[in-house]
């Protein structure tokens, strides 16, 4: 079974892709439908969607955001098939041992837009990094390094998408959370872009094949 709204994004994220490579990735939309949606346990579905990448190259930058997604599913959809203590298992402890290296801080961004909208509030990033990630706490000092960068860089928000892009561009390459910076501050920042906002965070973007898909996944789960 696959979650509407993972449905939604990654459609849009490989329109989006799309729009901005050479390669057109729409083609893979089933490919990645189908797979999502197997009846199979969750490594088999992580090799079934990692084996798209490596037949696919030219996506291979939307690898890891798409393993996030696929968590997100499992947590939305397989799980409800599972027993109710699943998460607790040996089981789930060895797979999560397996998958340590994979994925990105998009998964947390995800789970806190399912949040927002079980709460019934909207996305606001000092929320998302106070009462979500707790940065402020001290047993939470691992995502307070890792969101250093947007915390000191949080009065973007109120800037220009043109400012956004400079500061991201700054960034130190092996910042953790360099790569979703842009996107993930162009989101908080405006909600709902309209077309002609949408076209200026894509003009903005150094990578816009993997911004704007990002973008859109975000948009998708808002």
């Amino acid at each position: 079974m696959i979650n509407p709204k993972i449905e939604s994004a990654i459609e849009a994220a490989l329109g989006a892709f799309s729009e901005f490579n050479d390669f057109d990735a729409t083609p893979l939309v089933p490919d990645f439908f189908n797979v999502f949606s197997l009846e199979a346990d969750y490594l088999t579905k992580v090799n079934a969607v990692d084996a798209i990448f490596d037949e696919n190259p030219a996506v291979e930058v939307l690898r890891e955001v798409f393993f996030d997604m696929l968590l997100i599913n499992f947590f939305s959809e397989d799980v409800k098939k599972l027993e109710e203590d699943y998460l607790e298992s040996a089981e789930w402890e060895d797979i999560e041992e397996q998958t340590l290296d994979r994925g990105t801080e998009l998964l947390n961004l995800l789970l806190y837009l399912n949040e927002c909208e079980d709460e019934n509030i909207e996305p606001a990033l000092e929320d998302y990094l106070k009462e979500f990630l707790l940065v402020d706490e001290d047993e939470f000092q691992d995502e307070y390094y890792i969101y250093e960068p947007v915390i000191e860089n949080q009065i973007l928000i109120e800037s220009s998408v043109e400012e956004i892009a400079r500061v991201a561009q700054e960034l130190p390459e092996d910042t953790e959370i360099a790569e979703l910076f842009y996107p993930m501050m162009c989101f908080f920042q405006n909600l709902e872009p309209s077309d002609a906002e949408w076209g200026e965070i894509a003009e903005f973007s150094a990578e816009p094949d993997f911004d704007m898909a990002v973008l859109e996944i975000l948009l998708s789960f808002n």
